[in-house]
């Protein structure tokens, strides 16, 4: 992100928050690793214009829901669903969730992957191919992957018995309570690719951006409207309530936050 783009979004944070308090404790936010670079911009911008430093924790959101639902202390919650806040606030220990970005699947795949004439959807269940995803439940990329797999079949892209091929043999690769921690220097999904683990790996498309930034000989394709997923990401302000987490949460919804998470290919929620 731009340094001209962090002073505009300081600037527009004091000017809207500015009878907020600014204490110098820290916050605490345990976010979804796909929002790592996004929020790690984000929580910049706050701290240049409160003064309050922001710790931030990554991790798979089912695995960081389950952390806080432990009593692991937190101020935010940022997960790339809305279920594990929601579950969270239903457990009392968030005061309330709020939408605050979108996500979409697109295919990450190696350089010599061709679709052999084919649609996407038919050639995934090419059983010679390597389909990479996250770990369901643990991490909700791969809940998305396993939903794009339904609607696979129950659209028509591909014949019956799909839904239940695809998952079956989908590789889950990262995500999950058992797998390997990431990478802390580069994107796992590049990672992954370049370790030569898959031949194509389903997830959000600015995972795949960042993967291919990193390793630009990577594709990037497009998942095809009829069968790709929509990720809406949830917040949740956790207990006890602290005046500048709540000032966070607010700036990550407001204008200028927004504007952020768009510099990192998110859309509005």
């Amino acid at each position: 992100m731009s340094a001209r783009l962090l002073t505009v979004a300081a600037a527009a944070l004091i000017a809207g928050c500015a009878t907020a308090p600014t204490p110098r404790e820290p916050i605490t936010v345990h976010a979804a690793g796909s929002l790592r670079a996004a929020m790690t911009d984000l929580a910049r911008a706050f701290e240049a214009a409160q003064g309050t430093p922001v710790k931030l924790n990554f991790g798979a959101s089912g695995l960081l829901r389950d952390r806080l639902a432990a009593g692991e202390v937190s101020q935010i919650f940022a997960s790339a669903n809305m279920e594990h806040p929601q579950a969270l606030q239903k457990a009392g220990v968030a005061v309330r969730v709020e939408p605050f970005a979108s996500n979409a699947l697109c295919a990450l795949a190696q350089p010599g992957f061709t679709l052999k004439g084919q649609t996407l959807a038919q050639r995934l269940l090419d059983t010679g191919l390597r389909v990479g995803i996250s770990t369901p439940k643990a991490d909700p990329a791969g809940d998305y992957a396993f939903r794009m797999f339904e609607l696979i079949e129950s659209t028509g892209a591909a014949g019956p018995g799909s839904t239940a091929a695809l998952k079956s043999r989908a590789l889950q690769l990262t995500g999950g309570p058992n797998s390997p921690p990431p990478p802390t220097d580069r994107n796992v999904y590049g990672a992954i690719m370049a370790a030569g683990q898959a031949d194509v790996f389903i997830t959000y498309c600015t995972n795949a951006a960042i993967a291919r930034r990193e390793v630009p000989s990577l594709q990037v394709l497009a998942v095809p409207a009829g069968i790709n997923v929509s990720a809406r990401y949830g917040m949740a302000l956790m207990k006890p309530e602290v005046p500048a987490a709540a000032a966070f949460m607010r700036f990550v919804q407001s204008q200028p936050g927004q504007a952020v998470l768009a510099t990192h290919g998110f859309t509005p929620p």
